[in-house]
């Protein structure tokens, strides 16, 4: 009743809005109206009385503009933003209600308060169950949409290759259903021959019977009666040789017709499983790298299940022919073709069942121990199977690449693990509103990892492992029994955050190159510039959160720094290799630090406080020093850039064109320190910049106020409580001539930073000197037993009371 009752609504409703709806408002739910056959049917099919269609009618334009994927419906901890959502769309539908007006307005006002009190039941324990159903509503609206569109435009000739293999797809599957639709009506009507067969094979024995009961009757009817039943057994056990041919003829041909549904069946599986699957998993392990997310697995579970509904009716055919041929044997080769598609349906369904036991969410790749983590499994086809009926349960194991390997030959790994890991246990659940079976794993932990022999050079954050996925369960009444295995992609397992960049190296290397079917976890010890080159820019678009990426000119100036070249031109390094060594173990020449670590520097300080700035195209950043000073000597005096700094991890200096202090008439380009993340956790880049006086263009020509002004921190306000407010302020201590000398003395408090000039000959300046660090020894090594005397004379004096802490005055 519920979906006669949402056609219904869909038909009388038609495409009336409100008058304050803009079409790109509604286009989503102005263009799902519009869907005709199937597509429609599987719309109306999305509502019911956990979401009524009206509902989505009325409110469609609020619907559309809320943000549903913000909320993570599978984080128990995100519920108040799904409660505040709830709560919204209920107070929605009531100021729909009251607002309601004209003929109709009564019921409708009566029907949306209904609603109201409907939703706020079903959800007001479980909203993000709600989250849950609308992002799938609209997820499937805009599949579909997006599918009519493809189809409409194959039409008019402008057919893309993605719409082309899924109208393929369709088409096969349409195939596949008039197959299975010829098979199921030969098969009716070799059932009906041949129980007609047996009936007149009963009358054969019936005769047969009857003649042997003949001699007691006297001679001359005994001799009528005989000569009749002989006529008739004669004919019938000619009709039933003739007919016995017929059939087995007719069982051959069926057989042979099943053989060619299960060939094109199986084709189909092919396409699905081991190209459209295998795609979205190369995605996903890609998004790993920064890439585009994977996509939803909407139209892959929808594809599956439809391989599961043709599957299963062709085993049932072939399992109701096999009764036939068991009812009433004839002898012929079709028993043994039938036993050949018993086990080739067999082996379908198995591949199908195995194949669509996958990882949603993967686990972190960068795992640290004693850490909360969580990771999502699926089988696409459990719904289809009501593998929901009897939920299985769902183990995680951490194995290591040796056991990996060990699995993927079927050797016994039995008890076998790496770790171990808390909370790893999950029941598959089942939702109805979104037909998906899966497991959720919300608060594991690994508390303990094993780790194996290292070989030669490798590190600890270059060993990896996966966590395996394991379950088993029965389909068809324990008719088959289904153990299923997956595994993640591979982790690196660290127990401090200062492996993380390392560990993370590692990560992006295997999902940028490692390739379908490889045996666990190799890569290639090197790789060509310009792959690396894409992982690298994927990896920085993603972390900048933005389309600017590397340039070719960023991109050769990383080749010069990781080749330690001179080459300006981008051809230079087209057909160079860069190994593994290369980009993480080895040091660059004269730094204490790897490629890949000072790469990774530079996306974790732009990350956390100048992301703005590079999007606005403000740091040009990958810019070394000869460079900047050939480009700012031809610019005026007080021009400036932002780059990289070549010799500290994550830092970030400004360089400027000035007079020379010392030598009239001749300009200079001058260096401050770096600047890192823990300068600017202090006072922000912009506000470094706007206290600086003598810096007035950014490069080329740019006034730095109509770039960096927007993000400057506002003017402190007036004194409160007779109290004035300190104020941090940079200034660089250098004697140069400036056309805007520094404010006049009276700031409370300044920063001083250190700068180093260069001219035309460089090489006579020290860059940077060396700061002292109380923390080291004479070595240079960390002093253990020091910092922990000074970490337990902080921990003592933050005991204090406040009023004790500064000796009770205050100024």
């Amino acid at each position: 009743m519920e979906g006669q009752h949402s056609v219904q609504v869909v038909e009388q409703l038609g495409t009336g809005y409100t008058e304050d709806t803009t079409f790109r408002e509604m286009a989503l739910w102005a263009q799902t109206q519009q869907l005709q056959g199937e597509a429609l049917h599987q719309m109306q099919s999305l509502y019911g009385q956990h979401f009524p269609i009206e509902v989505r009618h009325y409110l469609a334009q609020w619907i559309e503009g809320q943000p549903w994927d913000a909320v993570d419906h599978e984080n128990t901890q995100e519920e108040f933003k799904a409660k505040r959502l709830l709560e919204s769309l209920i107070q929605e539908l009531q100021k729909r209600a009251e607002h309601t007006v004209g003929e109709d307005g009564f019921l409708l006002k009566i029907k949306l308060g209904h609603y109201a009190t409907q939703l706020q039941t079903a959800y007001d324990r479980c909203p993000l169950e709600l989250v849950r159903c609308i992002k799938h509503i609209l997820c499937t609206e805009e599949r579909l949409v997006q599918a009519a569109n493809n189809v409409n435009s194959s039409r008019g000739g402008l057919v893309d290759g993605t719409s082309q293999k899924y109208q393929q797809i369709n088409q096969t599957f349409e195939e596949l259903r008039v197959m299975t639709q010829d098979t199921e009506n030969e098969l009716r009507k070799l059932q009906h021959s041949q129980e007609y067969f047996i009936i007149q094979y009963q009358e054969s024995l019936r005769i047969q019977a009857q003649l042997s009961n003949l001699a007691s009757l006297p001679p001359a009817e005994r001799v009528q009666r005989e000569t009749t039943l002989q006529g008739k057994r004669t004919t019938l056990d000619s009709w039933l040789t003739r007919e016995a041919n017929t059939l087995q003829k007719f069982r051959q041909e069926l057989a042979e017709k099943q053989q060619t549904t299960l060939a094109l069946l199986r084709k189909q599986q092919t396409v699905i499983l081991d190209d459209e699957l295998i795609q979205w998993k190369r995605r996903q392990q890609l998004a790993g790298n920064g890439g585009p997310a994977e996509g939803g697995l909407d139209v892959l579970q929808s594809w599956c299940e439809k391989l599961a509904d043709t599957i299963w009716q062709n085993r049932q055919q072939i399992r109701r022919v096999e009764h036939l041929t068991q009812q009433l044997p004839i002898p012929g080769p079709t028993e043994d073709l039938l036993k050949e598609l018993n086990a080739t349906i067999t082996d379908i369904i198995s591949a199908l069942v195995t194949s669509t036991f996958i990882i949603e969410k993967q686990p972190p790749q960068v795992l640290k121990t004693q850490t909360k983590f969580a990771a999502t499994v699926r089988l696409l086809v459990g719904g289809k199977l009501n593998v929901h009926m009897n939920p299985p349960q769902v183990k995680a194991t951490i194995i290591n690449e040796q056991q990996a390997k060990a699995l993927l030959k079927n050797e016994s790994t039995r008890n076998d693990s790496s770790g171990e890991i808390l909370n790893n246990n999950c029941v598959m659940e089942y939702h109805q509103t979104t037909g998906t079976l899966s497991a959720h794993f919300r608060n594991m932990s690994l508390k303990r990892i094993k780790r194996s022999d290292r070989r030669g050079t490798e590190s600890v954050t270059e060993e990896k492992f996966t966590i395996l996925f394991e379950s088993q369960f029965s389909v068809g009444g324990n008719e088959l029994v289904f153990h299923v295995k997956t595994l993640s992609l591979p982790v690196v397992v660290i127990v401090h955050g200062s492996q993380d960049n390392n560990a993370t190296a590692t990560v992006l290397w295997d999902n940028a190159f490692s390739e379908a079917g490889r045996v666990p976890f190799v890569v290639p010890d090197k790789v060509l510039w310009p792959q690396l080159c894409e992982a690298l820019n994927m990896k920085y678009k993603a972390e900048m959160q933005s389309n600017r990426g590397l340039s070719e000119e960023n991109l050769v100036f990383l080749a010069q720094k990781g080749f330690n070249s001179t080459g300006v031109n981008a051809e230079d390094y087209r057909n160079m290799t860069m190994t593994w060594s290369q980009f993480n173990r080895e040091s660059l020449q004269g730094r204490n630090f790897t490629f890949w670590q000072w790469f990774d520097g530079v996306m974790e300080l732009m990350k956390k406080h100048l992301k703005a700035h590079w999007n606005d195209g403000a740091i040009l950043g990958f810019v070394n020093k000869q460079q900047a000073q050939d480009m700012l000597l031809s610019k005026p005096n007080g021009t400036f850039l932002l780059r990289f700094s070549d010799s500290e991890i994550g830092g970030i200096t400004i360089a400027w064109v000035a007079e020379n202090p010392n030598k009239a008439g001749e300009r200079m380009v001058w260096n401050l320190m770096p600047f890192t993340s823990k300068d600017f956790s202090i006072r922000s880049l912009a506000d470094r910049i706007s206290d600086l006086n003598h810096l007035l263009f950014l490069y080329p020509n740019q006034p730095k106020d109509e770039v960096f002004s927007r993000y400057c921190t506002p003017p402190l306000s007036k004194a409160v409580d007779g109290y004035v407010k300190p104020e941090i302020k940079q200034v660089v201590k250098v004697e140069f001539s400036s056309p805007n000398p520094e404010p006049s003395p009276g700031t409370p408090s300044f920063m001083e930073h250190a700068v180093s000039p260069t001219v035309n000959q460089p090489q006579t300046f020290n860059l940077y000197p060396p700061v002292g660090d109380s923390m080291l020894d004479a070595d240079g090594d960390f002093d253990l037993d020091e910092t922990m005397d000074m970490a337990r004379q902080v921990e003592e004096f933050l005991r204090q009371p406040m009023e004790t802490r500064w000796g009770g005055q205050q100024s």
